[in-house]
């Protein structure tokens, strides 16, 4: 008598898990992604750390305190956003969304791998920069557990908010090469106005009401409640941290590229019938 072995069918939780694996040995293996995603951030807080840092912008604020709470914001902000819509142009101009799209693998769980592969990534980034603040430009890291609580929320809703909006945003390009000419003005525009490269009291008020009805804004913001101290709130446009507008400005975007996503995402390229 021949026994069998019966071999049973891979789960959700376990596709999800080998697909979690692939999505990093494909971003460590991108040298692009890496100096874009870890590098660039870097570059730019040692820049204008080094000319603008020690200048005081409230008392017992310096610029380059600000600065890592805006980068901290836009780093998050653009690994979601942008390096995620330009790396889905560019895996449907190379067919293969299209070559994943006729796996058993399930829509759900190669996009909750892409999640977690984005808030893996984002914890890195920040720690990064944080560390680098730390280090170099006497930032202090807060000490009880409510910023501690503010800043996971904020985290974990700003990244929500722009890997939604980056999964939506790349099916709206034509393709990866027409990626960063029309995502680039984007996130840069999103950068200026929304208290990242320069502060955002100082910006002209019209500019600030544009940039309220963006997620990028209130990341920024949210992240220095955490990393400033509690006499910078004065000093922010409207006095407070709007904390409360933050968590409901965020998951009304979450809500939006949702929306988007499952109604414009493409598994293959445009100009396929």
């Amino acid at each position: 008598m021949t026994a069998t072995t019966a071999t049973s069918a891979p789960t959700w939780g376990s596709m999800a898990r080998a697909r979690i694996g692939v999505e990093i040995k494909e971003f460590t293996r991108s040298r692009e992604q890496m100096v874009f995603i870890f590098f660039f951030p870097m570059m730019l807080l040692l820049l204008f750390g080094s000319v603008f840092g020690g200048e005081e912008i409230s008392p017992g604020v310096t610029f380059a305190q600000y600065f890592l709470a805006g980068m901290v914001a836009s780093g998050v902000f653009n690994t979601g956003f942008q390096s995620l819509a330009m790396s889905l142009a560019i895996d449907r101009d190379d067919d293969e969304l299209k070559r994943i799209h006729g796996t058993p693998l399930p829509a759900t769980a190669f996009f909750a791998a892409k999640v977690a592969y984005v808030l893996m990534v984002s914890v890195v980034q920040v720690a990064i920069l944080i560390a680098i603040g730390v280090v170099l430009y006497d930032v202090s890291l807060p000490g009880d557990a409510a910023h501690w609580w503010t800043f996971a929320w904020v985290f974990l809703l700003g990244t929500a908010a722009a890997t939604t909006l980056g999964i939506a945003m790349s099916s709206l390009l034509r393709n990866a090469k027409a990626g960063s000419a029309v995502i680039t003005p984007i996130v840069l525009f999103l950068q200026f106005t929304s208290g990242v490269f320069l502060v955002y009291t100082q910006i002209p008020s019209f500019l600030q009401h544009v940039a309220e009805v963006f997620p990028l804004k209130w990341l920024a913001q949210g992240m220095r409640s955490v990393f400033l101290p509690e006499s910078f709130e004065a000093a922010e446009a409207r006095g407070s941290w709007e904390h409360p507008a933050t968590a409901i400005v965020l998951a009304l975007w979450i809500v939006v590229g949702l929306f988007l996503a499952v109604r414009t995402f493409r598994w293959t390229r445009h100009d396929d019938n």
